[in-house]
Order: structure tokens, then sequence, then C-alpha cells
């Protein structure tokens, strides 16, 4: 980890902050703290007492959390768009996941103190901030839904479905990039590699997905959809 006090960074792509003026931006990338981190290297520790907001400049990050056997459980993947460390600069209280960098990473991060006096002086930032957190707690019932309800083989399908839905412009077809790693995709719905690979080929035979190299492209969206539907009962 590194830490600078004049990183060149950027604020001006983080989509919470899109209705600030260019120069309250600037203002706030001084406010900031930013430190770059390698991939890999731990940002956030689960349970720690730290309360800023962090937003990310550059890179990829995963909010992640690990069982009493240590199996990890990703709750996230998130771009230079987003940011994290949310409930924290809220309530005050321990960090609920940790957060880990999955590429090189510019982050930035705001005080409690600070980010609480943002969104008073800024109800549209406030706004759009908690539509951000109904996003989450929406996402979250979902997933303990499913977690709850579906077999294994279906979660697989809900998780491409769920990923190749941030990919598509048109709700029938999407390419997710990077390929998404099996162990990945296990470990966000609670099985095992083997049943994730063996979803995949099954998808695969039946034309609904296609490996590329770089990329998983979903070839049938609507068909995928109703084969989760159709174990969900909706």
């Amino acid at each position: 980890m590194e830490m600078s006090e004049n990183p060149n960074g950027s604020l001006s792509r983080i989509e919470l902050l899109s209705d600030l003026t260019d120069a309250e931006r600037d203002d706030l990338v001084q406010q900031c703290s930013w430190r770059h981190y390698s991939s890999q290297e731990q940002i956030i520790d689960r349970q720690s007492e730290t309360t800023d907001i962090f937003f990310i400049a550059e890179g990829r990050v995963r909010v992640v959390n690990y069982s009493l056997s240590g199996r990890e459980i990703t709750f996230d993947d998130l771009g230079q768009d987003q940011h994290f460390g949310e409930l924290a600069a809220i309530d005050g209280e321990p960090r609920s996941a940790g957060v880990m960098a999955l590429t090189n990473c510019l982050v930035a991060s705001l005080s409690q103190e600070r980010f609480r006096a943002l969104l008073e002086k800024h109800p549209k930032l406030a706004l759009r901030f908690m539509k951000g957190m109904a996003n989450i707690v929406r996402n979250a019932t979902d997933r303990i839904m499913d977690l709850s309800t579906l077999a294994a083989n279906n979660r697989v399908q809900a998780e491409l479905l769920r990923q190749a839905r941030k990919f598509s412009d048109d709700e029938m077809s999407a390419v997710i990039k990077p390929i998404p790693v099996h162990g990945d995709i296990a470990s966000r719905v609670s099985t095992t590699r083997e049943t994730v690979a063996r979803v995949l080929n099954d998808l695969a035979r039946q034309g609904i997905v296609e490996r590329r190299k770089d990329s998983l492209v979903i070839n049938d969206m609507e068909q995928l959809s109703d084969m989760v539907e159709e174990v969900r009962g909706e």
C-alpha cells in the first residue's frame, strides 16, 4: 500500500458524486486521503472500527467475508465508478465485510464527519445515496431467497443471469467480461466449482451460453430467465 497526498486522482467518474459541480468535486479531492493498493491487497478488514467511505478512482475491488472454516464468500465486485464502506460511515458500527483489491487500485477515503456533512449539504446526492442503499437491500433479499429456496444448480443459473443483466443493453444477450471464474461464482452462491462447471457445460450444450477466450456470452437471456423463474415460482 502506498499513501499519497497528491495522487493526481480524480473523482469525476464516481456515480454517487455526479450531481456535484466540478469545483465541488475538486474540493472533495483535497479533503480525501488517497492510497494505492496492489492486486490482492486488503483494503478493509471485517470488524475493523474505521468509519471512512471509500471511492474507487482506478481499479476493481471485491467485497468478501469468510466462514469459520476459511471459505471465501463473495458479496460483490466494484469498479472505478463506485464506492464502498457506506454502512460504517452512516452508523459508526464495525465493518460488516472485508474489501480486497482485485487489481492495482487508487482509492480515496473520506472521513465519516465530512461524508455526513456532504449528505446534509446536497439533497440530490443524499437521495442518490439512499437509492443505492435500497438497491443493496433488494439485492441482499433476492440472494437470501435464492440461498433458502433454490437448489445449487439453479443458484448458479440465477447468478449468471444477475451478472448478465449488468452487461446487457437489450435484455436478450450479454457479454460478461472478464470471463467469470468458477471459484468466484461458487463463492457467491455457496456451492462448489464442480457444480458451476457442470451447470455451465449444460447451458453450453443447450446454446444458452458460449465460452470465448476472454468472455462468457449469454446468447439467450430470456431462456435463462425462464429457467430461473420456473423454479422460483414467478
